[in-house]
């Protein structure tokens, strides 16, 4: 008995023996779980040895018949479950983790001392070095299953979150006269599909054989003849085709830039247009483009005025300006402009009139419209009433006009994105001017939203400092003009709902007047015919755009996944931060289309049904309580966080332009930014050492682990950082020690630290660098930074502090805890 305990313990025998017996087609006297096909089959042969043969198994099925529950037994199981687990192929090591029950009442620390990298596919080796990377291509489940009925057995939802024009530091791309693609659907030629021979490939999505042209034998990167599979387009999953003239439907487009300006009393007491001009004036010659680059200007209040700098115009035109390189005009105005409306009295905000005149402008080459806007839109066409009763702010009941009060902004919208004009709209704003109006025109052409709720240049420096990263990042970040991009999968899968910002232009193509590489896509998808025959899927996003130097290109993405037979694999491969994502722009639509309580139930029940359909069909060994697979542990806990967003909280104060602007967010951000604003990463950074610290270029990255979202978890002699994606909070504690707050915040003791922090000194103390360096790493990969507030324990900004701490108790919503109490009661129903 002794030495058993010594190896694992009898609990941790029972979980993972339920987790092996779970898999009864591998263990139990069933077939093996790699699917075999005969060679009739559209499978070609190269792929039957990919996902590993299945278990050979027959002296583990000795061992599991004559499974008495005595010690010896026991203790030789032990000892025989961990070198089962560690060696043979059909319940990888992995898979048995993903599976193993975890009690999530009794089980408190879940969260994993690190951010969770994504789910590695099951797949060979050489498929998974050359497969998408999980920033650009992710799927909810990692093992695709072979039916529809496998799947909604799961009850868990299949779709996928694309990335598809992020920044790449490495991107191959490819001039060649012939775009190699499937002559039957179209698929472009990528890693996943196989070669017959030197003068034949088969598609890996419908399966058809092609013809290699003979182009393509040639291989530019190793100038070598007769090596087809050793081209760039077949060695990488993602690449870049320079187009030919096939890919157009007119010459490429020049980059244009319209800049809507209100210039209403409201936007000048604001002091926003210093800052928008200044911003431009430094970034002027970073403005993505080429010698044909334009630039205009059109500002609006009750009227709205346009800039003609040029002589011998019969009509007023907007100030053009075709080579901006050190154009005076443009310096000369924009240096004008903020002082042109220092004494306005108009009060009013034509915004629908200034959006119909920028619509006639740029209908002739397409381009980018931005707007900026600071009220409620007064006069004229789309003009807008205040639809807010701040006394249901806190309503628990249903949150009335969510959705847009007028078609106009939709329907401009939907003008644009044919003449190719894409809008963004940066809303600054202290009182409400429903965005969920006002958004649509984003929305349908492709934009982006931008909300600075109580911006002032003076009152609000963390607002104006933002506002200001943010503008940088905004006029000189990559964009893609007239774009479309479209979504293949492999034969039996298809897409049915799309969520972003675009318009669907026909059942799978999206039109994306204009591309920018800070958005996500996410999609959903079905299984409508069996996958049986294939032991791959394979999923491929082609995005066709024009470049800001005029050059027409196609960035393709290819994805691909293992299939799978058993219910058990559905659950191991389980991704569940891509589940949360989908859920959540699931959620969305459905608190728009039907009510927010709805979308609340719904995502409950996401909960309730997956872990009652793991239970149904799970192992007979389980303890009481409730149980979740591994892989699916953090559900609960990421949809309580869902259910505690701006987007679809009840109950807490939520001013309406800020609800619809979460759900903006939800709808529109790539994985990582969503993941960050629903489950933030608190860290206690007072007490950093270089213990398992990461050593890069020279500087000392600490590494303090991952604490739980809850206030048990803050003490008042500590700091702690709180990273929300879009925002950034250092909460200090009464007590904290003496030398953080000097050598790090450049004060002399808690009391001196002023309640309006927003940013760290840069001091030459080790405690300062380190600091320092951790939080810059955390930035590294992020294209927008964060708003940054310190705030002291007994400051006004504590309260939005606090509310992100999701696993604890609000007055209208249950702990984490609680949650899990009421998701066991729901399952027992």
């Amino acid at each position: 008995g002794e030495q058993c305990a010594s190896i694992v313990s009898l609990q941790e025998i029972m979980h993972y023996l339920s987790a092996l017996i779970y898999r009864q087609n591998v263990l139990i006297g069933g077939d093996s779980s790699s699917t075999t096909t005969d060679s009739a089959s559209p499978v070609p042969n190269s792929y039957e040895s990919l996902e590993g043969g299945g278990y050979s198994g027959t002296s583990l099925r000795c061992s599991l018949r004559h499974l008495n529950a005595r010690s010896e037994e026991v203790c030789k199981m032990a000892v025989f479950l961990s070198s089962a687990l560690g060696g043979l192929g059909g319940v990888s090591e992995l898979e048995a983790e993903t599976l193993r029950p975890v009690n999530l009442l009794q089980e408190r620390n879940i969260l994993p001392p690190k951010r969770a990298p994504p789910p590695e596919p099951n797949l060979s080796n050489d498929l998974r070095k050359v497969n998408c990377s999980p920033d650009t291509f992710r799927c909810t489940l990692t093992n695709i299953p072979q039916t529809q009925a496998l799947l909604n057995k799961a009850r868990l939802p299949l779709g996928l979150l694309l990335h598809p024009f992020r920044d790449l530091t490495q991107l191959p791309v490819i001039t060649s006269n012939t775009i190699v693609r499937c002559r039957s659907c179209r698929t472009y030629i990528n890693p996943f599909v196989s070669f017959l021979d030197q003068r034949r490939w088969k598609c890996n999505l419908c399966y058809r054989v092609n013809d290699v042209p003979d182009e393509f034998m040639y291989n530019p990167v190793t100038r070598s003849y007769g090596e087809p599979h050793k081209r760039p387009e077949v060695q990488n999953s993602t690449v870049e085709f320079i187009a030919s003239s096939d890919y157009m439907l007119r010459p490429p487009q020049p980059a244009v830039y319209l800049f809507l300006l209100d210039v209403s009393h409201n936007a000048v007491e604001s002091g926003y247009l210093n800052v928008f001009c200044q911003s431009l004036l430094d970034n002027l010659e970073k403005l993505p483009g080429d010698t044909r680059t334009h630039i205009g200007f059109v500002t609006f209040d009750s009227t709205v005025h346009f800039y003609n700098l040029q002589e011998g115009l019969s009509q007023p035109q907007m100030l053009v300006v075709s080579d901006i390189d050190g154009n005076h005009l443009v310096k000369d105005l924009l240096n004008a402009l903020p002082g042109m409306f220092t004494h306005t009295r108009e009060t009013q905000s034509a915004l629908g009139p200034a959006l119909q005149a920028a619509y006639k402008l740029m209908s002739p080459t397409g381009g980018r419209v931005t707007v900026f806007q600071t009220q409620l839109p007064t006069l004229g066409a789309g003009l807008l009433q205040s639809r807010e009763d701040p006394n249901l702010r806190s309503s628990t009941k249903n949150v009335l006009h969510l959705g847009p009060a007028t078609d106009f902004y939709k329907k401009l919208a939907l003008d644009c994105s044919g003449q190719q004009i894409g809008v963004d709209l940066f809303l600054l704003s202290s009182q409400y001017s429903d965005l969920a109006s006002l958004a649509c025109v984003s929305k349908y052409s492709a934009g982006s939203v931008f909300y600075y709720p109580s911006f002032h240049h003076i009152h609000n420096t963390a607002q104006k400092q933002k506002f200001q990263k943010d503008l940088q990042r905004y006029l000189t970040r990559k964009i893609g003009f007239e774009a479309v991009m479209r979504i293949r999968c492999t034969k039996g899968l298809s897409i049915h709902t799309f969520h972003g910002n675009f318009f669907v232009r026909s059942t799978d193509l999206l039109s994306l007047a204009n591309v920018n590489p800070d958005s996500g896509f996410a999609v959903q998808m079905s299984i409508e015919e069996s996958l049986a025959d294939t032991s791959l899927a394979c999923f491929q996003a082609a995005l066709l755009y024009t470049s800001s130097k005029g050059k027409r290109r196609i960035r393709v993405h290819t994805l691909c996944l293992p299939v799978v037979s058993q219910l058990s694999e559905v659950f191991a491969g389980a991704d569940i931060q891509a589940i949360s994502c989908l859920l959540a722009n699931m959620a969305i639509d459905r608190s728009i289309s039907s009510s927010l309580s709805d979308a609340r139930d719904a995502l409950v029940n996401a909960v309730v049904d997956c872990l009652t359909a793991y239970r149904a069909n799970g192992s007979n060994i389980q303890p009481s309580g409730l149980i979740a697979p591994a892989a699916l542990r953090l559900f609960p806990l990421y949809v309580l966080a869902l259910l505690k967003q701006k987007a679809l909280r009840t109950g807490t104060s939520t001013r309406l332009d800020e609800r619809v602007f979460s759900m903006c967010e939800l709808k529109s951000q790539p994985l990582q930014q969503i993941m960050r604003m629903v489950h933030p990463d608190l860290y206690r950074i007072d007490n950093m050492t270089e213990q398992a610290a990461l050593h890069l270029n020279d500087s000392v990255i600490p590494q303090p682990p991952l604490l739980q979202l809850t206030a048990e978890k803050l003490t008042r002699e500590g700091a702690f950082l709180l990273d929300c994606g879009s925002v950034m909070y250092l909460w200090v504690g009464k007590c904290c020690n003496e030398t953080f707050i000097r050598d790090v915040l450049g004060f002399q003791n808690y009391a001196s630290l002023p309640s309006n922090m927003t940013e760290i000194p840069e001091l030459q103390t080790t405690y300062s660098e380190r600091t320092r360096a951790f939080i810059s790493w955390l930035l590294e990969s992020r294209t927008f930074l964060p708003a940054f507030h310190v705030v002291k324990d007994d400051a006004s900004t504590k309260t939005s502090f606090f509310q992100h701490l999701v696993e604890d108790r609000t007055e209208s919503a249950f702990s984490y805890y609680e949650f899990l109490l009421h998701i066991q009661q729901q399952m027992s129903k």
